[in-house]
Formats: C-alpha cells, sequence, structure tokens
C-alpha cells in the first residue's frame, strides 16, 4: 500500500468520525440518522474506502463510547463497526450490479447491516426483557435512518466522488 493511497483512507476515515462526532446527537442511539454513513457509498468509486469508513467508524464508536454519547459502550465498537465492514464490503462485491444504473445492492447493504447489527444491539442494552420486540423496533428505526443518509445524500457522494481524483491514489 503507498503513501498516497493510506493518506486517501486516513482522510475517509477522519471525514467519517468527524462528521459523527460533530453530529453525536443525530448519530447515536435508538433513533439516528448517522449522516457519516452516506460514506459507505464511497468504496462504490474507490474500493480501499471500505477501510476508510470502517477505521473512521471505529474511532467514532470509540470516542463516542469514552465521551459518554454512545450508549452501546463496547459492544459498538466491534459490532457496529463490523455492520459498516459488511456493508462497505458488500459495496464493493455487488457494485457492478445496477438497476436503471443504480447499484441497488450496494446501497441497500449498509441499510440492512446496520439495521440488523445495530437494531440487536440496541434492543440487547436497551430492551433486554423484550428482546425480539425490542430488535423489530430498533433494526426499523436505525434502517430508517440509515436509509436517510445513504439513500438521500447519495447524490452527494456521486459529487464528493467525481471531484476527488481516486484513480490517482
Amino acid at each position: 500500500m503507498n503513501v498516497k493511497r493510506m493518506a486517501a483512507i486516513g482522510m475517509i476515515a477522519a471525514l467519517y468520525a468527524g462528521l459523527t462526532l460533530v453530529l453525536a446527537p443525530i448519530s447515536y442511539g435508538p433513533i439516528q440518522v448517522r449522516i457519516s454513513e452516506m460514506l459507505t457509498m464511497l468504496p462504490l468509486f474507490y474500493s480501499p474506502a471500505v477501510w476508510g469508513v470502517t477505521l473512521g467508524c471505529f474511532i467514532s464508536n470509540l470516542v463516542g463510547v469514552f465521551l459518554g454519547i454512545n450508549l452501546l459502550g463496547v459492544y459498538d465498537i466491534f459490532i457496529g463497526t463490523a455492520a459498516t465492514l459488511i456493508a462497505a464490503l458488500i459495496t464493493v462485491r455487488f457494485k457492478d450490479i445496477k438497476i436503471h444504473n443504480i447499484p441497488w445492492i450496494s446501497i441497500a447493504s449498509p441499510i440492512i447491516m446496520n439495521g440488523l447489527f445495530v437494531g440487536l444491539e440496541l434492543a440487547y442494552v436497551l430492551m433486554p426483557d423484550t428482546l425480539l420486540q425490542g430488535f423489530v423496533i430498533n433494526a426499523f428505526q436505525v434502517a430508517l435512518g440509515e436509509a436517510i443518509a445513504v439513500i438521500v445524500l447519495y447524490p452527494l457522494v456521486m459529487v464528493i466522488a467525481k471531484r476527488i481524483p481516486f484513480d490517482q491514489y
């Protein structure tokens, strides 16, 4: 891995973590719209971005725990980060499968993965006595917030991707 690629990954991670922490009131909890999750679409244009969004998610979850704003605690450092990593890997894997020129599988992956993983985390931490009901409620809420971040902001990611010459990294 060359220095330029490592720098690009670091910048993506910093952007993800920065956006998450600046927008902390809407980035954590059962009802969340983690705007930084729009960056999970960057692997459509630059596959090493998988590592940038994963590192950014890890950093923002870790810092969130230490600041006391991430209610899921240590679980989210690993499980939430794993959800983002899996979603980003799926994004890369299925980026060429498009319907009407839109990579729907790639777009759906962070919505589904975060809905499932983070929804389960939230249910386990906040609603352990009604785990199944808590999972359904939280998975829906997280997936909805994720859909807002990913689908609504997809055009912004397209603009970012066109402005940054990823092929040089």
